[in-house]
């Protein structure tokens, strides 16, 4: 059950409704132990559009905090009056501590006007698909990008890591569709085409990371379509260095290939917002907290704050490399931003029902 909010709790509880991560012991019991009396609680959540339909729904009045990925905060919850704008003052000048990529005025971070600070950045990473290294080279993989899926001779050698809204996205990219603009009845045809195909080669579909990595590493799948840095790092920091993120070279979101997921961390439009919702936010921001965001329990991230000196330095090799950091800059450079797609819900019929078809 959402935790639950009455006037007197104003000043003891902070709510916070998250990708997983913020929601580790790691990561909120400094920010306990320095509040004592306050009861912090986190949630994680499933998809972008289901939390932002917990605020619609009313739970404005419930959460303090909410981190969504980069479009949803200019393009939905802003504009629908689901969150507030920061003190500029307080948080633009935690930027200058970012990689060069997020320094502000950033894009996402602000409304649609370039006036107001309706978030903050932190976690992020390219997000395509994850190779076997040992079976697929990293430069066959890139150079092929999602084609090599639709290779006749991949069937039964990959898994569908089921994240419904990115595989949409994937598929869309595999079929050179660009997932982020209205799409003709032909484009729509192809990405149907794909999406049949792509499920019914699959020797295995699980939403579940780890037991994906696990059918890579131990040779019953070579790739999985739909992962990247975020699927691969666990894996790859118990010493699996063979379990490849990858980045395609080309693709046709104006001649990209890849996507770039980007979080975006905001106040709640709470008309009783708890006084610590910007602490949390501010607390976050230091460096031994970003480095512990980016290893939080589970799975591992490159963070903005990696552009400060002193957060870099408290990465080792084998971290460092568990988040591919050697070749984090040029898959940045390959990748465009993740965005809205208008055409989301016809999508996701076509995708649920070929879906059911290889399920039948």
């Amino acid at each position: 059950p959402s935790p639950t909010r009455r006037s007197s709790d104003l000043t003891d509880s902070l709510n916070i409704l998250c990708w997983e991560g913020y929601n580790t012991s790691d990561v909120l019991d400094p920010f306990r132990r320095a509040n004592p009396g306050v009861k912090v609680s986190a949630e994680s959540g499933t998809s972008d559009p289901d939390m932002i339909n917990k605020l619609r729904a009313g739970e404005v009045n419930v959460w303090d905090i909410i981190n969504l990925n980069q479009p949803w905060a200019r393009e939905q919850m802003y504009p629908e009056g689901l969150i507030k704008p920061l003190n500029r003052a307080r948080f633009e000048p935690f930027f200058e501590n970012m990689m060069k990529e997020f320094q502000g005025p950033y894009e996402y971070a602000m409304d649609k006007s370039g006036k107001e600070l309706i978030g903050m950045v932190q976690r992020f990473g390219p997000f395509s698909f994850v190779v076997n290294t040992n079976k697929i080279s990293r430069a066959s993989a890139e150079d092929q990008g999602f084609k090599l899926f639709l290779d006749p001779a991949m069937k039964d050698r990959y898994g569908v890591l089921t994240y419904d809204n990115w595989n949409i996205m994937h598929m869309s990219i595999a079929a050179d569709v660009d997932p982020f603009k209205s799409h003709s009845e032909a484009e729509f045809a192809a990405y149907e085409k794909v999406a049949r195909q792509i499920f019914k080669g699959a020797k295995l579909l699980t939403d579940d990371l780890v037991g994906m990595n696990t059918a890579l590493v131990n040779g019953e799948i070579d790739a999985y379509f739909t992962g990247g840095t975020y699927t691969a790092s666990p894996a790859r920091f118990d010493g699996e260095t063979q379990v490849r993120g990858i980045t395609p070279k080309s693709g046709p979101m104006n001649g990209k290939g890849g996507i770039v997921w980007i979080e975006v961390t905001s106040e709640v439009n709470n008309p009783q917002i708890s006084p610590l919702a910007q602490e949390f936010l501010a607390y976050v921001q230091r460096p031994e907290v970003a480095k512990k965001v980016a290893f939080a329990e589970g799975t591992y991230n490159p963070v903005t704050q990696m552009g400060s000196d002193a957060v870099l330095a408290s990465f080792d090799a084998d971290e460092l490399d568990a988040i591919q950091w050697d070749s984090l800059e040029q898959e940045m450079a390959n990748s465009v931003d993740y965005d809205i797609n208008p055409d989301y819900d016809a999508m996701y019929d076509i995708y649920s029902a070929t879906k059911r078809e290889r399920e039948s």
